[in-house]
């Protein structure tokens, strides 16, 4: 499926990572010279998305005035200064910006360096195995070894149908959340308007067998504390041609 259209996630306090928030957003926060939400929109791009809606909160001034910056994608602002709207409320209220149908959403401080260049990239990946007859979403995961700055949680285990079911102890094919989706807008049709957890959407696809996921190629990435910038720059050289 080709999907042009997307929203990034990119409201949050960023608490964990103060001093730093305590002056600017942590999407705008840099990893090895580029900020965080850069590495997020120039992945979109590359896998043909030409507009992002992006919600903004702390410091939104300084967000809007960084995103007016770049020549891609066309950026809407999804405006939450007056109050959070937790990672679903958020989503809604940002999916009203774009045209219904199928679109990617992606958090602005989690992506991945490391792919191979020779083949099609994650997102353009999950962009065509979407597919919303059988699915309600289909979620980029990867495994715990190819994180940096993970807390070892595992979210879901991966069956071998592409079926994701929550994770328990002793379950197979464990895998991390890396904060990518593809689905389509209809999904939330009957959303609430005010703030609440995606999570909420998660189970629910999940107990209808309409949760599916993929695989993650190359090395994924959160940074959530200071220290962790140092990690998540390491392991950026690391991957790096030559690395």
């Amino acid at each position: 499926m080709s999907i042009s259209n997307a929203m990034v996630l990119a409201a949050g306090l960023g608490t964990r990572l103060r001093p730093i928030t305590d002056t600017m957003p942590k999407p705008l926060v840099e990893i090895a010279g580029k900020p965080m939400i850069d590495y997020v929109l120039d992945l979109l791009v590359e896998a043909g998305i030409t507009r992002a809606a992006v919600n903004v909160h702390h410091f939104a001034d300084q967000m809007e005035g960084h995103l007016s910056r770049r020549s891609a994608p066309e950026i809407l602002i999804s405006d939450e200064r007056d109050a959070l709207m937790n990672s679903g409320g958020g989503l809604v209220k940002g999916l009203k910006l774009l045209p219904d149908g199928p679109v990617l959403v992606m958090n602005a401080d989690l992506f991945w360096v490391g792919e191979d260049t020779s083949r099609p990239s994650n997102l353009t990946r999950l962009a065509a195995a979407f597919d919303p007859d059988r699915m309600d979403m289909l979620l980029l995961c990867v495994r715990d070894e190819n994180t940096t700055g993970h807390n070892g949680k595992k979210d879901f285990s991966l069956g071998a149908d592409g079926k994701l079911t929550r994770y328990k102890e002793g379950l197979p094919n464990p895998v991390v959340y890396a904060g990518a989706i593809a689905l389509h807008s209809r999904l939330f049709a009957d959303a609430p308007d005010d703030a609440f957890n995606l999570n909420i959407y998660f189970d629910r696809a999940a107990e209808k067998g309409r949760l599916h996921g993929i695989l993650l190629e190359g090395h994924w990435m959160t940074v959530g504390t200071p220290e962790a910038i140092g990690e998540a720059e390491a392991a950026i050289r690391r991957h790096q041609p030559g690395g």
